[in-house]
């Protein structure tokens, strides 16, 4: 058992359960990231989610936030500025562990799927930037490069045995403020995403959210009502043994 794995503290409470099919062969989690972008310029907090396409397989018609796999080109991105390490320790936590350049291709991943899904990117002025393939040429053509350094790790979330699609989700945040690019005509009907809306958690867009969706929802809005996010407030990471689902509380950096 690593020291993460001994300084977790179980938790107790309600955790939602998806109710999916879970008699497939065993398949590795494959990591994967997760942008919550919050906006707190009005008296209630507001998180952005997108609604999925009726016509994609995985979730449909859900509203979700953006994120998915992270890709081989992901840790060789360069960037505006590195992880805090406060949140490489706060990503090295929880079993199997993670080590720094996978941390930090989690981070590089979410900020990708943002600005891929949303068109909605968050980077710093670089000057002049050498031309970034795929996703990334919206930042280079920005003069910008992505910027991890205003993330924050809230969830870290393993899909259960027996699933066809199993993901190690590490579920970030940031302000909307950290937002310095769009990317005009991301969002459309033929597209991953065809709508996008800021709610306040808890409200009626988010009620048919996926269950782990609202796991996650339930501990932003515990840690937004302590007051500005903090690296140092404790990370659940939500994992099974045998066939129930556990939630420790991974202590913060």
């Amino acid at each position: 058992m690593n020291d993460s794995a001994q300084n977790a503290k179980k938790a107790t409470g309600k955790v939602e359960v998806g109710k999916e099919e879970d008699h497939h062969p065993y398949y590795r989690p494959k990591d994967a990231a997760t942008l919550i972008l919050i906006d707190r310029s009005g008296p209630v907090p507001k998180v952005l989610v997108g609604k999925r396409s009726d016509r994609v397989v995985f979730m449909p018609g859900k509203y979700v936030f953006p994120g998915g796999r992270v890709d081989p080109n992901d840790n060789k991105i360069p960037v505006a500025a590195p992880l805090s390490a406060e949140l490489q320790a706060n990503l090295a936590k929880g079993s199997p562990k993670t080590p720094p350049s996978r941390a930090r291709a989690l981070a590089t991943a979410a900020i990708r799927e943002a600005c891929e899904e949303t068109g909605l990117c968050l980077g710093k002025a670089a000057g002049a930037v050498k031309p970034l393939p795929g996703v990334w040429k919206s930042f280079s053509d920005a003069s910008l490069l992505p910027d991890p350094s205003s993330l924050f790790l809230i969830a870290r979330a393993i899909t259960p045995p027996g699933r066809v699609r199993r993901f190690d989700t590490r579920f970030f945040t940031a302000d909307a403020s950290a937002i310095t690019h769009k990317v005009e005509g991301v969002v459309h009907a033929d597209a991953e995403l065809v709508e996008l809306v800021w709610v306040e958690i808890g409200s009626e867009p988010l009620a048919d959210a996926h269950a782990m969706t609202k796991n996650v929802l339930r501990e932003l809005g515990r840690r937004l009502a302590t007051g500005p996010l903090r690296h140092d407030s404790d990370v659940p990471f939500f994992h099974w043994v045998g066939d129930k689902m556990q939630m420790d509380m991974l202590p913060g950096a």
